[in-house]
Parts: structure tokens; sequence; C-alpha cells
């Protein structure tokens, strides 16, 4: 499949467009190749354009003041990436967004995004569904963060993701659940010895 026809099938699972609307939405997005460890977004700029993955693994991740980075979300195939404050509000991103293996994304601008919601109104249907989830994976997360021990966050993230967890550096993982490495490596020991 080509990235378009990813996008539409990504599409396809929340709304039905038509022919011409899918022609609409085509016109509104460019595609965008990442090579591994290229930024797609660093701290400081504004983010111009929201990102859907085709192909390829990507992360979001801040620096805290002694340097560490500090992973907040993954973005795989049929993901959606972006600093959504920065994207919305036209605010300096505080994140980057890099690739952790060659990716190709197809890219819709901030006026893009506002041309495509006035001209095809299912894609606004479509965006706000989106936002939903992001908002209940977020809130999913934090209350893991507050109520899971450090095993059980590894193991609900394994078990949500099964499909990209060997894909990412056990120490990317552990900068997501807000672990330290070695905690990560013992509980991988603990759970191989268990089973």
């Amino acid at each position: 499949m080509n990235s378009f026809e990813i996008l539409f099938s990504h599409i396809d699972r929340k709304i039905s467009l038509s022919p011409e609307e899918k022609h609409m939405v085509f016109e509104h997005f460019i595609p965008k190749q990442l090579a591994k460890k290229q930024y797609l977004l660093s701290e400081g700029e504004v983010c111009r354009n929201l990102a859907f993955v085709c192909s390829g693994l990507l992360k979001t991740f801040n620096v805290d003041e002694k340097g560490i980075e500090r992973v907040s979300i993954f973005g795989w195939e049929g993901w959606w990436l972006s600093d959504f404050s920065s994207f919305l509000t036209g605010i300096k991103s505080v994140s980057f967004i890099d690739a952790l293996e060659d990716a190709e994304l197809l890219l819709i601008s901030k006026e893009n995004y506002e041309a495509l919601t006035l001209q095809v109104p299912k894609m606004d249907r479509f965006f706000r569904i989106l936002y939903q989830n992001s908002i209940v994976t977020k809130e999913r997360r934090l209350r893991n963060s507050i109520t899971y021990s450090a095993s059980e966050r590894y193991s609900e993230f394994i078990e949500t993701n099964p499909e990209v967890s060997n894909r990412i550096p056990q120490h990317l993982i552990a900068s997501y659940l807000g672990i330290a490495p070695e905690t990560l490596s013992r509980i991988k020991r603990k759970i191989a010895a268990e089973k």
C-alpha cells in the first residue's frame, strides 16, 4: 500500500468518505521521509504540521535540566504525531520529535487542516474522534503512572503494544515508563524467571 492508501484505510475505520472527499483530503497532505535519528520537530520551533505515520517509528520527548531525555509518546504505523499545543496555538514547542527508524509520513499544515475541515466536514468529525482518543489515552497513562507499580506499567505497555515493543530500545521504554533502565532490566529478569 502507498502512503495515501494507508491513510485512507485508517480514516475509513472511523468515517466514510466519498471519492470526491478523498480527493480533497489527498490535496491537503504532503509526503515526508525521515531518516533514522532525523528530527521532525525541535524544542523552540513552532509545530507547523500534524503528521500521520505511514511507516517507521518515532518518539516525542523532552530534555530535563540534567540533559536526560524523557519520552512521552511513541508513534508508529497508523499513529498521528504533533506537539498539539504548538500546532493549535502557534506557541513554541517544548518537545522534540525524532525518528527511531526510517519513516514515511504524511503531513498536513495548520492552514490545510483548517481548510480541509471546512471543505470536508466529515474530517472535522474524524479529527475530533482523534482528539477524544488522545485524551482517553493520556488519562489512562496518567492513571497508570499513579496507581500501577513499575512492573505493572511495563506489563501493560507490552500487552497494549506487542507489535512495537521489540522495535523500541529498552532504555527508551524505561524512559517512557518513568523508571531507570536498571529497574526495567530487573523487571524483565523477574518476568522471565516466572515463566
